[in-house]
């Protein structure tokens, strides 16, 4: 079901699909920080996720025509997001790197004491950690459900899976996170 602000993101996409470029600069905006957060998550890279976020909204607009209505537009993005970012990385034949999520390790908690402090930080570190010795499919579907917020049924169509294999790789990914973390 489409809330109000999906609708009004379809408004804009079909406004751009028309030609209006003020209503595709305000999809950009409106989607810049969560694309160019997911590449960078999945790449490692901040310089090379900011240049595939500008091919991603290159492409998008280029392609704008072939946006469906009935699609989320949010979800078509990422799935342009994640076919440019899957083509760079076979390229430079590298392994995915993991970056925490925050960016860095000070996390900011309401305990006052440093020794509070320090088993925050060593948590996130473990967290981290965790994260990054997952395999790249299960990593992958977590960030979107988890730090994106995407649903099951928008993280299938994003990354051309089935919804049954979005459900397992979560199911398995979490299991696996917690194996990592309790050892």
């Amino acid at each position: 079901m489409k809330t109000d602000s999906d609708l009004e993101e379809a408004q804009y996409a079909a406004r751009a699909c028309a030609g209006d470029a003020r209503a595709y600069a305000w999809l950009v905006t409106r989607h810049q920080a969560s694309v160019h957060r997911y590449l960078v998550r999945l790449t490692g890279a901040p310089d090379t996720a900011r240049d595939l976020a500008q091919d991603t909204f290159l492409r998008a607009f280029q392609a704008i025509g072939a946006w469906r209505p009935e699609a989320r537009f949010r979800t078509w993005l990422f799935r342009i997001a994640h076919n440019l970012a899957m083509d760079h990385l076979r390229r430079a034949r590298r392994e995915r790197l993991f970056v925490p999520i925050d960016g860095g390790l000070d996390v900011a908690d309401p305990a006052p004491g440093p020794d509070a402090r320090l088993e925050t930080t060593q948590k996130a570190r473990r967290l981290e950690a965790a994260l990054a010795a997952l395999p790249s499919a299960h990593r992958e579907v977590l960030l979107l459900r988890e730090i994106e917020g995407m649903s099951y049924e928008d993280i299938a169509r994003a990354l051309d899976l089935n919804l049954g294999t979005v459900r397992s790789r979560i199911a398995r990914a979490r299991a696996a996170l917690l194996a990592v973390l309790r050892s």
